[in-house]
């Protein structure tokens, strides 16, 4: 462990002794705990996603101590990157905060320069032209791959918008869901499942989502957020409706659908 720093006792100063602690723990864990002294970035890449999600569920639950807590357990995982990156002198945490200072400095000309930026929009198209600067040879070349199929719709969207490439009002949008949403109607609207053309109803489908993610966008809804929040609802009626019926002696393969209908509108009011 490296020698004792002096901060003093401004906010500032507890905020840099308590990120020097976390740098000191690493260091100890890193060198004497079998399992922190094994991992590589590779190892950690998965754990660092299961982490990402429960921080998101947690911001949704609007649980503030979870909030605290997984922002403690990703911050370990940044120091822990940047702890394996400068044993192998590739870089190390100061490198990474600098980086990003410098990154942000130049991606804010409105703030640390000349460029006027009056409105978020604004601010948005020059950081993408700033982007572009930086060798990006696409606007949409810093989504990542991996990004779920929702996410990554809304995010190509953004920064399609950044470029000034968006429609002008909402009702354009609309439009363009119900002419996706009659193409996919089209699809489907046949005989019977098995005469369904799958290839061509997946990508109408597609389109489908994709123009409602964009009006989703453009009336400002997060459609990850608002899906996720159904999902969560979702989940509370239906396992309402496994209890209730359970106290009643009813098992679920056993009832018909208006029974379970009677258990899951009792849920709805609640």
């Amino acid at each position: 462990m490296t020698a004792p720093i002096n901060f003093d006792d401004s906010p500032r100063g507890k905020q840099l002794q308590a990120f020097n602690r976390l740098l000191d723990v690493m260091e100890e864990l890193r060198e004497k705990c079998p399992w922190d002294r094994k991992q590589t970035i590779e190892s950690l890449r998965h754990l660092t996603i299961e982490e990402t999600y429960e921080l998101s569920d947690a911001i949704l639950k609007n649980d503030l101590p979870e909030i605290k807590k997984e922002l403690g357990d990703i911050m370990l995982h940044l120091v822990f990157y940047a702890k394996i990156a400068s044993e192998q002198n590739a870089f190390n945490i100061a490198d990474v905060l600098n980086s990003q200072c410098d990154k942000l400095i130049f991606r804010h000309p409105h703030i640390y320069g000349d460029a006027k930026a009056e409105t978020e929009e604004q601010v948005k198209q020059n950081w993408e032209k700033l982007k572009l600067k930086e060798g990006n040879k696409s606007v949409l070349g810093g989504v990542p791959s991996s990004l779920p199929a929702l996410v990554k719709a809304m995010r190509i969207q953004e920064k399609a918008r950044g470029a000034g490439f968006d429609w002008d009002d909402k009702a354009q949008v609309w439009e363009k869901v119900k002419e996706e949403l009659k193409e996919f109607e089209i699809e489907f609207n046949v005989q019977s499942v098995s005469t369904i053309n799958k290839e061509s109803a997946t990508a109408e489908f597609g389109d489908l989502l994709f123009s409602l993610i964009n009006f989703a966008r453009f009336i400002d809804i997060n459609p990850e957020e608002a899906l996720e929040k159904t999902n969560l609802k979702f989940i509370s009626r239906f396992q309402f409706l496994e209890t209730e019926a359970a106290k009643d002696g009813k098992q679920l393969q056993d009832m018909s659908l208006e029974e379970m209908d009677y258990y899951w509108n009792k849920a709805k009011k609640l």
